[in-house]
């Protein structure tokens, strides 16, 4: 009766211990899955960031129509008194004036400002290759912290279920107590390493929200496979690719365009502009008696010519074509850079690509036979209690070290293709 009792107080606490667990599993499934599909989508639409550089564009458009205005007229009033006290009569007049720009300078105008608008959309999609690579480098994290939790959860749980069960051994009196403690002390090491796994899947999950400028992620669970990072590519059609495709190429070649209609524009800005004007007067009748005159109406016309002694002074000239070579310089330079950033991209990618491959050779089912094998013996007394511990650990750290290559060969991929300029990651 003594046994029975004791074996159902053990159910008990088994029961009190793991249903706790089970209901956190139910509610873990409850969470609204969050596809990486999904939160692409939402990071184009709600990220603050790329919200701001959009206005960039809009700005340059609307450069675009300043550019093309032309001149404002000018309109002048004005009236004197041809004598005062001495009856000469008043002048009343107005005139319209007008300047009439020479050289093609509005031309040039526009043709900077459409440029810059152009540059400004590549900017923009460079910015967007950028954040669409962050935020997926971020769900990767957010893939890899759960996948890490998962471990440390099922860890916890093995030896949590070895404890209780070395506890009714003890109590059996099969095995000793310091063998008991030593296997609730490693559970209770474990249940720490689970709350430092829930706290990282949080942050990580925390900093998608920074991506999505949205705090509301907390109900919510990243859902992935590791496995769709697979891909298979030729280094020389990725350069090629690169050089055609990258926005930040694209952009320097743009600059070199909006630097050469600078120079057209001080170009133009040199050369003279006309001022324009035309009016009427109308003298009012003088009664003077020494020179009395009638009324009289009078019509001007105007040409003024500027004289333009600034154009000995050429820097604004000088300075518009040293920034456009500048700008080739820092094309060919960025043009320089991508070709070692894809190959490096590329080295890194065939690395991480051979570690996976590593582990799909029987590591992981190695070690987990391994652990299958001493906790059977251990069961039977053929093994000790460090022996298991050990091999629950080395199996835990292989399985750690398979999802960190895992999400480091995710990563790879996603780094090969930002330097690639190409995109058709989705898993």
């Amino acid at each position: 009766m003594k046994h029975l009792h004791l074996t159902f107080r053990v159910y008990i606490i088994l029961i009190a211990t793991i249903l706790p667990g089970i209901t956190g599993m139910v509610k873990a499934q409850e969470k609204e899955l969050l596809s990486f599909e999904e939160y692409l989508s939402l990071v184009g639409k709600k990220n603050l960031g790329y919200a701001s550089q959009k206005y960039n564009v809009s700005m340059a458009e609307a450069a675009i129509q300043t550019a093309s205005m032309f001149p404002d007229p000018q309109l002048d009033v004005e009236t004197s008194n041809n004598g005062v006290n001495k009856d000469m009569g008043y002048v009343y007049g107005t005139s319209i004036g007008w300047t009439l720009e020479l050289g093609g300078k509005r031309k040039a105008r526009i043709n900077l400002a459409r440029n810059q608008s152009e540059l400004s959309k590549i900017q923009l999609l460079d910015f967007f290759r950028n954040l669409r690579a962050d935020a997926s480098l971020g769900y990767i994290e957010a893939l890899k912290s759960k996948a890490i939790l998962e471990v440390q959860q099922d860890s916890y749980k093995n030896v949590l279920q070895l404890a209780k069960s070395d506890s009714i051994r003890y109590r059996l009196g099969t095995i000793s107590l310091i063998t008991s403690k030593q296997s609730k002390l490693e559970a209770a090491s474990l249940l720490n390493e689970v709350y430092q796994a829930e706290s990282a899947e949080q942050q990580s999950l925390t900093n998608l929200s920074v991506f999505l400028s949205d705090n509301k992620l907390t109900g919510r669970d990243v859902n992935g496979d590791f496995n769709a990072f697979n891909r298979d590519f030729s280094v020389d059609d990725l350069i090629l690719q690169a050089l055609n495709e990258r926005t930040d190429l694209l952009a320097a070649k743009q600059n070199t365009q909006v630097a050469k209609s600078q120079i057209s524009l001080e170009k133009a800005n040199r050369m003279i502009d006309l001022g324009i004007n035309a009016g009427a007067e109308r003298h009012t009748e003088a009664t003077n008696e020494i020179a009395p005159s009638p009324t009289v109406n009078a019509v001007k016309l105007g040409l003024s010519i500027p004289l333009k002694f600034s154009n000995k002074r050429n820097a604004g000239l000088k300075i518009a074509e040293m920034a456009h070579s500048q700008a080739e310089v820092e094309y060919q330079q960025i043009e320089q850079g991508i070709r070692a950033e894809v190959m490096q991209a590329y080295q890194q990618y065939l690395a991480t690509q051979k570690q996976v491959k590593q582990f799909h050779n029987g590591m992981l089912t190695e070690a987990k036979s391994i652990l299958e094998g001493i906790t059977y013996s251990y069961k039977r007394g053929e093994s000790s209690i460090l022996e298991v511990l050990n091999a629950q650990r080395t199996y835990n750290g292989i399985r750690k070290d398979y999802y960190q290559a895992l999400a480091d060969n995710a990563a790879a991929l996603v780094e090969l293709e930002r330097r690639a300029g190409i995109w058709d990651i989705n898993f």
